[in-house]
């Protein structure tokens, strides 16, 4: 719920700390944000644009492919990735908590930048007892599902390119799933010692697909792009790579197009010709590098 990560959370206009009052948060500088009654708060600034968030179509979709379990060797992967980090902060000396605007002791916020539907962030949430959860995201669709994933979640719409609206080292852990990551303000919200766990796919990653759809395709350089663009920010921790094989419908592969980037480029009819064609149910292979990086 959003008071689990009211402590954690800045004004989008003067990035002082937020209080909950009511079903309104409310800033020292006299900005003030209402909760809308599906249960996410809005922490745009006011010239802020959502055209890039994913749609109700496109939220939908992903609901009901992650919902069958198809990734879950992904979700379970980052859970184990998460609890280590944890762990490791424990070892190092203090862990990842921290006081509060008002002194009080907090938990290590976890903080899931690009969260959708909170899917991935509910289930490191069930292997971290106690810690509470931001899901981060620009579409409002999305979170209306994230806000109700899990009983610690409070979920907040903001843009991952700007300022986002947390307080400097509020978070222990940051995840990053298949999603924009910006490095300067990565490292600004993490704890000295905190750990990012990104989530990238690999050149495979739905490979079987890729040239009879006409889907997206992921660069065999992906990985080294992503540790140019944060190096300046955080150091590389491990990685490790999370390969199988699904086998899916054809409604699956109607959802896993509809839910990610290559929805916004494919031609719905001739979607439906090429699923008539291809083998149902058909077996395709899910690649990804579950990396860590830590400030």
């Amino acid at each position: 719920m959003l008071q689990d990560i009211e402590p954690y959370l800045a004004c989008p206009h003067c990035a002082r700390p937020l209080a909950l009052d009511g079903r309104t948060l409310r800033c020292p500088g006299g900005h003030s944000h209402d909760l809308a009654k599906q249960g996410y708060v809005s922490l745009l600034a006011g010239d802020a644009h959502t055209g890039t968030g994913d749609t109700a179509d496109m939220v939908a979709a992903r609901d009901d492919f992650l919902a069958v379990g198809h990734y879950r060797p992904i979700a379970d992967a980052l859970a184990t990735a998460a609890v280590a980090a944890v762990a490791e902060a424990e070892a190092s000396g203090g862990g990842d908590g921290g006081e509060g605007p008002g002194g009080d002791r907090l938990e290590g916020l976890v903080a899931d930048l690009g969260a959708g539907t909170g899917h991935y962030l509910a289930h490191v949430l069930d292997a971290l007892p106690g810690r509470p959860g931001a899901a981060l995201d620009i579409s409002k669709y999305a979170l209306r599902r994230a806000a109700r994933a899990h009983p610690r979640i409070g979920a907040v719409v903001c843009d991952a390119w700007r300022p986002l609206p947390l307080l400097d080292a509020s978070a222990g852990l940051v995840l990053n799933v298949f999603a924009p990551r910006n490095g300067p303000e990565i490292r600004r919200v993490l704890r000295p010692g905190g750990t990012l766990l990104l989530v990238s796919p690999t050149s495979r990653h739905l490979r079987e697909l890729v040239d009879t759809l006409g889907l997206l395709s992921v660069d065999e350089e992906k990985q080294r792009r992503i540790d140019e663009k944060l190096g300046p920010y955080l150091t590389p921790a491990g990685r490790r790579e999370v390969e199988f094989t699904m086998r899916l419908s054809a409604e699956d592969v109607r959802t896993v197009v509809g839910m990610g980037p290559s929805a916004w480029h494919t031609d719905p009819d001739r979607l439906a010709e090429q699923l008539a064609a291809l083998p149902d149910p058909v077996e395709v292979t899910a690649s990804v590098t579950v990396a860590a990086y830590r400030r």
